[in-house]
């Protein structure tokens, strides 16, 4: 890696979760010089301007999520461990957010929301990558028998990406993760009475 790619390693990694906590207005350019110990020309030396380092900054944020996601669900032997272990993770999604500065998907959703659509478009993209990931492992449940073979798997999981974020909103406004704990007991025992 050249010493240019770590620069902008390191303003992406320092940056990311000061972005999911504060917002994109609320980033101004000093917050990020002093974040990084940078100047104004090493920042935009690396970034085009403002917005490329914010999306570039959610990526690695939700990146890192979808690594740590995958590699839990991965642990399951079966699909249908597989599935419930999308729960277990978050059981202790609350902790494990706090050094992100929040969910990325959710902070940054609802921050870009209606005022940027290049990196609303990037959320979405990533919402239909997590819905299709969760209708994957629910179809692989049906091709195992481990499920009902009815089961809607679009309809389960959007419900089972909507219970999460708000979930995840819940937690991080009421500053209580017993609604992080509480939904996945709650996906677990959904999966178990629906959808077995």
């Amino acid at each position: 890696m050249s010493k240019s790619e770590k620069t902008k390693a390191y303003i992406i990694e320092t940056v990311a979760p000061i972005f999911n906590k504060n917002g994109y207005a609320a980033m101004s350019l000093s917050k990020i010089t002093e974040a990084t110990g940078l100047t104004k020309g090493a920042i935009y030396g690396n970034f085009q301007n403002k917005e490329q380092l914010a999306l570039e900054a959610f990526q690695f944020s939700v990146r890192r999520v979808l690594r740590d996601l995958n590699a839990h669900v991965n642990k399951g032997v079966t699909p249908l461990q597989q599935l419930k272990n999308v729960a277990t993770f978050y059981n202790n999604y609350y902790e494990y957010n706090i050094h992100l500065g929040g969910c990325p998907i959710l902070n940054t959703g609802v921050d870009a929301n209606n005022h940027n659509p290049l990196i609303i478009a990037k959320v979405r993209s990533y919402n239909e990558r997590i819905l299709d990931r969760f209708i994957n492992l629910i179809e692989s449940c049906k091709a195992s028998k481990e499920i009902k073979e009815t089961t809607n798997s679009e309809l389960y999981a959007k419900r089972f990406f909507y219970m999460i974020e708000g979930a995840i909103y819940m937690s991080s406004v009421m500053q209580d993760k017993k609604y992080m704990k509480d939904l996945a007991v709650f996906m677990q025992e959904m999966i178990e009475k629906e959808l077995t």
